[in-house]
């Protein structure tokens, strides 16, 4: 099977991995089912390998393009949703980084030296950062959300799971389409696509994207929009054809965002006398003063994929790629016109890999060998500008600049294997092992005078409070085995062990002045030192039980019981320091420990299906989906930065312990084409932003109501759509900054970094309509 064909053939065949019912369009006839409408064949890679989603002995959601487009879908978080136990959601003072959490596992701090909890995947390549990891869906084939640790196939820091986004192939005939979208906001959208043979063994193409609105709410302070969007994002590909068995993808990317910074909504009226800033009327709206450095993210890659088919057992492929990006951005953290706690930023981060996989196919045996190689660096500098602080003690603007670089190299083999005992009794076994080598520098100075000469100011050093540069490996060996019956046609019952773990590190916010006296003898070691900067791996081991079926008369379910125990728990966290014992904190240190235990347990269900009703006209049909996540997640340890045991106290963070979606689809004929209506409503219960409650942050339960009418003519050469998302104007936290102390909602409110009180949210998107019109040759 040649590489082209392997392209097609999955986008052939792919509708829904979860069997979603609103890509109303792809449903179609299997081959012996019944006349009325039924799903075809779903297939996925979650195992390296193609298979249906039925016989995979993992938790795996996917949707394909048409499936994206039916909900509306602009960019990765979306497909959060509509996904049980996942939450995927835009950084706090960002608009592209992400923050991810599958079954209560994840990392939402994207500062350079903490690891992701939930690996991103673009086309198979491993995004080592979660900058620029907001992907915008255009030019899609599917997305896959692979739910529980894929240490064995998928390696370092996929502990909670994996999103693999995977764009399209490129066809043996000339294509091309035009999008344009126009809505809310002054939204509008351009994406226009092309592909096309230059011989019979050589095709190129690519897309385009200009994809931008005004801002949902203003800056009060300097009259710029807030929460605006403005992105130019490309990718081109060829493929080659070197033989009827060996073929090879090019690809490359880029993205430019232009976006104005991301300011955050205070939720407390400011805390130091002589100003009187109240609370805005509208959440969308701020006060941030701060506007340096511009605001500014770009990021690009490439890759080349090469794939021979060496006999019909066994197949070798390489994936080499690199990726770089770089965000300027001026955080706000107080969101006031004074510099009270202002953090401009810069975040830069470049990576190499190569990956080797051996495939082998047989009769009874399937399953992969590999390689993985990965050497990356990420770099964090930013300012900490106490402007307030410092004139109240007398100088001209306290400065708190840190400098986080951190250089990963890591390698790891791994093989995953499914032996056939009978026709209908498989077992699974794979392995991973990893070699991680970090090496960290972590700078902190303190200045006088306001921003420092990295973001263009004339702030003058005056003290280095930590200068650290340590090394540290880690090895890590993950096991996965799985026992799977297919009792029946289209039924298979599972039982998985998987495990994976997270890097570790140093704390890329570490003073190394304020590492305690361990052992009691007077003085603070280099040891010490070192110890109060690392932090080690942390690791789950998860267990879970499945019955997967399709039925074969349109309807399709997955029914998915887990517990996942998670030790080592790294606890970042940031506590005020007064270096001058003036009782006032003039600067901070990060505190980042194996602090935790926990036990997550939980249920998953998906269940969706469609059928033939002729209530209005012939052919006309329904489509459901319903999808429901419980999950109870408990600290059995959790030691904060003081040595207490408080797992009393905290919570999992940014993990409902509900989630659910459904869908209800309508599809007709309607001139000559089909038109397909949805309605999709998604419900979250009450979560926490961190560990400890911060209750004006924390996020009560809420429900958010999406719909869509989407007609498609039967030449598939014109459609056109109409979306409403969040229909009731839901305002919903997705991340925050909390720097107070306080007894009650309504205050007193005290300060723990700055004078001014810091208590900011940032909130999901309002209210938007869109109209899109498709052309496609």
């Amino acid at each position: 099977m040649t590489m082209k064909r392997t392209v097609l053939s999955a986008a052939a065949l792919l509708v829904s991995a979860s069997a979603l019912p609103f890509a109303a369009t792809a449903i179609a006839q299997e081959t012996g089912a019944s006349s009325g409408p039924v799903r075809d064949v779903v297939t996925v890679t979650a195992r390296r390998r193609e298979e249906t989603l039925t016989d995979v002995p993992i938790s795996v959601t996917a949707f394909s393009g048409d499936q994206l487009d039916a909900l509306g879908a602009q960019d990765i978080t979306a497909v959060g949703q509509v996904t049980p136990n996942v939450t995927l959601e835009v950084s706090r003072g960002t608009n592209t980084t992400l923050s991810a959490f599958i079954r209560g596992v994840g990392q939402q701090d994207p500062v350079a030296g903490f690891e992701a909890g939930v690996g991103i995947y673009l086309d198979d390549v491993y995004l080592n950062r979660p900058q620029a990891a907001v992907l915008d869906i255009y030019d899609v084939e599917r997305i896959e959300v692979l739910r529980g640790p894929q240490g064995t196939l998928y390696g370092r820091n996929t502990i909670g799971g994996a999103v693999k986004y995977v764009t399209r192939g490129l066809s043996d005939e000339p294509t091309a389409s035009v999008r344009v979208n126009v809505g809310s906001y002054n939204q509008l959208d351009v994406i226009a696509s092309a592909s096309t043979p230059l011989t019979d063994t050589v095709r190129v193409g690519g897309a385009v994207a200009r994809l931008s609105h005004e801002g949902y709410g203003d800056n009060l302070y300097n009259g710029i929009d807030n929460y605006n969007k403005s992105v130019w994002a490309g990718r081109l590909s060829a493929e080659f054809d070197l033989t009827e068995n060996f073929q090879v993808r090019v690809a490359a990317d880029y993205t430019d965002d232009a976006s104005n910074a991301r300011q955050g909504h205070r939720l407390i009226p400011d805390q130091f006398p002589t100003f009187d800033y109240p609370v805005l009327d509208d959440e969308f709206d701020t006060r941030a003063g701060l506007d340096f450095p511009e605001q500014s993210v770009e990021a690009y890659g490439g890759s080349i994929t090469a794939e021979w088919m060496v006999n019909d057992s066994i197949t070798l492929k390489s994936i080499t790629a690199y990726r770089e990006d770089e965000s300027t951005t001026p955080i706000d953290f107080d969101s006031l016109p004074e510099a009270d706690l202002d953090v401009p930023a810069i975040y830069t981060n470049d990576q190499f890999s190569q990956e080797f996989q051996m495939q082998y196919s047989g009769d009874r045996l399937n399953g992969v060998v590999g390689a993985y190689y990965l050497d990356a660096n990420a770099s964090t500098a930013f300012d900490v500008i106490l402007a307030t602080t410092g004139a109240v003690i007398g100088l001209p603007g306290l400065n708190a600049q840190t400098f986080g670089d951190v250089s990963t190299e890591t390698w790891s083999v791994f093989a995953d294997f499914t032996y056939d005992l009978t026709d209908t009794l498989e077992l699974s076994v794979g392995a991973r092992y990893t070699e991680d080598e970090r090496s960290s520098i972590v700078r902190r100075t303190t200045f006088i005078g306001g921003a420092s000469d990295i973001f263009g100011g004339s702030a003058v050093p005056i003290a280095v409070t930590s200068d650290f540069n340590g090394t540290a490996d880690f090895d890590d060996f993950s096991p996965r085995a799985s026992l799977a019956w297919s009792f029946a046609d289209g039924q298979n019952v599972y039982a998985t062990y998987s495990q994976g773990f997270k890097g570790g590190g140093f704390d890329p916010r570490g003073q190394t002045s304020a590492a305690p006296d361990f052992d009691g003898d007077g003085s603070v070691s280099d040891g010490e030192v070192f110890r109060f900067m690392q932090f080690d791996p942390e690791e789950v081991d998860s267990y879970e039980l499945g019955w997967k079926a399709d039925w074969g008369n349109g309807w399709r379910h997955s029914l998915a019981v887990f517990q996942m125990d998670y030790t080592d728990v790294q606890v970042p966290g940031s506590v005020g320091v007064d270096t001058d014992g003036d009782g006032v904190a003039d600067t901070f240190t990060g505190v980042t420990t194996n602090a935790g235990e926990a036990t997550l347990r939980g249920v998953e269900f998906e269940l969706s299906g469609a059928w033939e009703t002729n209530a209005f006209v012939d052919g006309d049909y329904m489509s459901l989906n319903a999808t429901v996540g419980l999950l109870d997640g408990e600290y059995d340890q959790f030691i904060n930065a003081f040595g207490q045991d408080i797992s009393d106290q905290a919570s999992i963070q940014n993990t409902p312990d509900t989630t659910a979606s459904l869908s209800l689809g309508y599809s007709v004929p309607v001139y000559s084409g089909e038109l397909n209506l949805l309605s999709t409503v998604s419900y979250r219960s009450e979560s926490q932003q961190f560990e400890l409650a911060s209750p004006l942050i924390d996020q009560d339960a809420y429900t958010l109501w999406n719909a869509s009418a989407v007609w498609n003519s039967d030449s598939g050469t014109w459609s056109a759509g109409l979306y409403g998302r969040n229909l009731t104007d839901e305002r919903y936290k997705v991340a925050g900054y909390d720097f107070v102390d306080y007894s009650s909602n309504s205050g007193p409110f005290t300060p723990t970094l700055g004078l001014e009180g810091t208590l900011t949210a940032f909130y999901g998107d309002p209210r938007t309509v869109t109209a899109s019109i498709t052309y496609r040759y």
